[in-house]
């Protein structure tokens, strides 16, 4: 658990730690989830409510909570994982490119550079009675930032990353928070129709 000056960023970890304890338990946990909302993005909504204690479970990345401090309420959430990325020279600044070469294996006939990244693959206010005006989106990001710079200091890494759909308001919303698109990706999917994300990142 980590407290900031307004908000308290839980690792749900720390809920199914304790097992199936009714009151503060995995039970306890899958309960609060449920009442979590997101009208504007129901994938992030599905992916709280459905996946994200599997996905911790797994290793395949962790959830973060966070909890507004006067009233206790869960007002957000986020999810980070460790993913390998590739970087084409091409889209990149000389700078970003010196700083990628420190940390990653370059692929010299195709000037790629490839190394394991901090992907924010979920982020989502709680639109649950209003308590989306506790917390801004940019407050929200930077939370997740926090979290990515302790894995950093702990674990070393350059690089974070996070995918977008192609929407002029969302994509000027992460560049006004540091982040620089410099892919796009087809995503794959069984139950719905491919469609384009960009790719943005952000050095540490």
């Amino acid at each position: 658990m980590a407290v900031r000056d307004d908000y308290t960023i839980i690792n749900i970890r720390e809920y199914l730690a304790l097992g199936s304890d009714e009151d503060v338990g995995e039970p306890a946990l899958i309960r609060m989830l449920s009442d979590f909302f997101c009208p504007k993005n129901p994938d992030v909504e599905g992916f709280l409510k459905n996946n994200a204690i599997e996905f911790t479970k797994k290793n395949q990345s962790v959830t973060y909570l966070v909890f507004s401090n006067d009233e206790g309420e869960l007002i957000g959430y986020f999810s980070i994982a460790l993913k390998p990325l590739t970087v084409r020279g091409e889209t990149v600044s000389n700078t970003v490119k010196r700083k990628l070469l420190r940390i990653s294996e370059l692929d010299e006939s195709s000037q790629t550079y490839t190394m394991s990244a901090y992907l924010i693959a979920q982020l989502s206010k709680n639109f649950a009675n209003d308590r989306n005006d506790k917390i801004s989106g940019a407050e929200l990001l930077e939370l997740a930032w926090t979290v990515i710079e302790e894995m950093q200091y702990m674990g070393g890494g350059t690089v974070a990353f996070l995918e977008a759909s192609k929407d002029e308001k969302l994509l000027k919303f992460y560049n006004e928070n540091r982040f620089s698109q410099f892919d796009t990706r087809q995503t794959v999917s069984k139950n719905r129709e491919p469609h384009e994300l960009i790719q943005l990142l952000r050095l540490l």
